[in-house]
């Protein structure tokens, strides 16, 4: 990477980090914080207050990407970086479940994570955009790490209103970084890897191995969101813990579980076992909410089940966005992408929805046998899928005058070792390849593309 993209990926790596910690420093919190406010005797209100955000992410994360393909995208950033300040400022100063549930949605008004990943690929050459692309990746998984720590601890000293109040503040801040910090985009188009392409939806969500994914990124944040209705009252009932100590069990189960996670995921990789680590990690999910289901009396049963929820959270977190990207058509990874973010985010509204109604009318007992059908159900998905094709996506710039014959090049480049898929789209100027994990002709590749027709 050049000085320009280390700065961009980096720059917005963190605001992408920064709009995450909207929902997940209040995640282990929220439930026991909601309780305090007038008209929160309604379970199902919390989970709704909770569920919100995500449910107005979903709407409209697709269409102010596209919109930014129109008016900018540092416009749409912007205004997105402002409603999810407003929608801080509101939750925070919210006296009754009502408002809270209005700065919710606010708050998932500012649906920019398209809009972030087009500019981001505006400002990355194609060699490089893969690893521009994992820093965000990276960025989200840290986030959520560090707020299940950190947001007991702010819950303490600064209450769940002041954590809105804050990120309200830091999105403020980071709206004055875009403009200070991040590159403005010498040209700004269409990428087919990054951006969701109407023309291709059709295709995605007909592709039967895609939805399976779609349908295990919706199961698992629904579970995620349900099970935040209720563990941190499990937490406080049987363990006779404070809120504010909550952290003291995160910490050790997300700790154990991402370090648990590397070597099966290099496993994974390396030995092309990529489904039976992914359907393993969804049985040992699914194991977890039996055992929650069974033993949420026990605070110390609670702590191992967590632990195993996190060692699987985080194998399924990593690995569900490279069998996407194995298995997306290579023109459309974009809109695959985009239709899996947006699946992500009905998860977490329906989860919490769910699982906030569930609490009042059944009890903890209810929620988890809500979320073991989902993951029984995924588990079955799972184990039936095809086992994806050990390939990565190649993206290769063509040179920029480049006039040759499309389909004649396709066929070329098929003829290489190690290459299974061509896409070339002249009008972004570059070559979408699934080629082999390892053994892959890429200087014949590199030749074939730069050659004058």
């Amino acid at each position: 990477m050049n000085a320009l993209e280390l700065r961009a990926s980096l720059g917005l790596a963190g605001i992408y980090a920064l709009r995450m910690l909207g929902m997940f420093l209040i995640l282990p919190v929220f439930a026991l914080y909601a309780t305090t406010l007038r008209g929160a005797d309604n379970h199902a209100l919390i989970g709704l207050a909770l569920g919100s955000y995500g449910l107005v992410q979903a709407i409209l994360q697709l269409p102010l990407g596209m919109l930014s393909d129109k008016v900018g995208r540092k416009k749409v950033i912007y205004f997105g970086l402002l409603l999810f300040a407003v929608g801080s400022f509101v939750a925070g100063s919210a006296h009754d479940i009502g408002w809270l549930i209005a700065g919710r949605v606010i708050q998932g008004a500012g649906a920019i994570s398209a809009a972030i990943t087009a500019l981001l690929a505006d400002l990355t050459r194609e060699e490089n955009r893969t690893r521009a692309m994992a820093m965000i990746g990276m960025s989200i998984g840290t986030t959520f790490a560090v707020s299940l720590v950190l947001g007991p601890l702010l819950a303490k000293h600064i209450g769940v209103n002041g954590i809105f109040d804050l990120t309200g503040i830091l999105s403020l801040m980071a709206l004055v970084g875009v403009w200070k910090v991040i590159p403005d985009p010498q040209v700004s188009r269409f990428h087919s890897d990054a951006e969701a392409n109407t023309k291709r939806l059709p295709a995605v969500l007909r592709h039967p191995e895609l939805l399976r994914l779609n349908y295990g990124i919706f199961v698992l944040h629904a579970a995620q969101m349900a099970m935040f209705v209720t563990i941190p009252f499990a937490l406080t009932s049987t363990g006779h813990l404070d809120k504010a100590e909550h952290w003291r069990v995160y910490l050790p189960v997300v700790v154990a579980g991402f370090f648990l996670m590397v070597p099966a995921i290099i496993y994974g990789e390396k030995k092309a076992r990529l489904k039976q680590v992914f359907v393993a990690a969804v049985a040992l999910m699914t194991a977890a909410q039996l055992g929650m289901a069974l033993a949420l009396s026990s605070f110390w049963m609670i702590v191992i089940w967590l632990t195993l929820y996190f060692i699987a959270f985080n194998i399924l977190e990593a690995t569900l966005p490279s069998l996407i990207s194995k298995i997306a058509p290579a023109d459309a990874k974009g809109t695959a992408i985009g239709v899996y973010n947006t699946s992500q985010s009905i998860g977490l509204f329906l989860g919490a929805a769910l699982g906030g109604w569930l609490y009042g009318r059944f009890g903890p007992a209810g929620v988890f046998g809500f979320t073991s059908v989902l993951m029984a159900s995924w588990l079955i998905l799972a184990a039936t899928m095809t086992p994806p094709k050990a390939v990565k996506s190649q993206m290769i710039h063509l040179d920029d005058d480049w006039q040759g014959d499309s389909a004649v090049l396709s066929r070329q480049l098929l003829a290489l070792e190690g290459v299974s898929e061509v896409v070339i789209i002249p009008d972004e100027g570059v070559a979408y390849l699934k080629v082999s994990q390892q053994g892959w002709d890429e200087a014949g590749v590199r030749r074939l593309l730069s050659a004058k027709p």
